[in-house]
């Protein structure tokens, strides 16, 4: 007797082509969504007040939630897309409900970048220009964090 009969090998051939088919059409997806839809720029755009050194987008990250490792998450995911954070650490209290990207040096269109990264809506946008602070945005994770990018990717 046949250790596989013709009706069981066309089974597992079909199943294997159904598979690999399967897989080509995911690596197509991944291929065109990244070369069709750029994601945001991690480059600062153009503006008369920023006397930042480089081109890439400064940022600073805090954890407002109080959930162990969030800013560092966000960090990690961050630096991953070409943005450059210069700190990490806690806000200044854990009460945070909604997460925010706040502009730091007049130029909103790179906080809406970062905010745009990390899945903030614009309309948790805001401003507080703080020149001192010799960066283009500041990132405050709320509890509303298991609704952002960096936290919806598997480890």
């Amino acid at each position: 007797m046949a250790l596989w009969s013709p009706r069981l090998t066309n089974g597992l051939l079909n199943l294997a082509l159904a598979v690999g088919g399967l897989s080509v059409l995911v690596l197509l997806y991944a291929f065109a969504t990244r070369t069709l839809f750029t994601g945001p720029s991690p480059e600062r755009p153009a503006s008369d007040t920023s006397d930042l050194v480089g081109q890439i987008i400064q940022v600073e990250v805090r954890n407002g939630a109080g959930t162990a490792h969030l800013a560092e998450r966000a960090t990690k995911y961050l630096r991953d897309h070409g943005f450059d954070v210069v700190d990490v650490g806690n806000h200044s209290s854990f009460d945070q409900e909604h997460s925010v990207v706040i502009d730091r040096i007049g130029n909103p269109k790179a906080a809406r970048n970062v905010a745009e990264a990390l899945g903030i809506p614009p309309n948790r946008v805001q401003k507080n220009i703080k020149p001192q602070y010799y960066l283009d945005a500041s990132v405050i994770i709320g509890r509303d964090y298991r609704q952002l990018r960096p936290f919806q990717e598997r480890r």
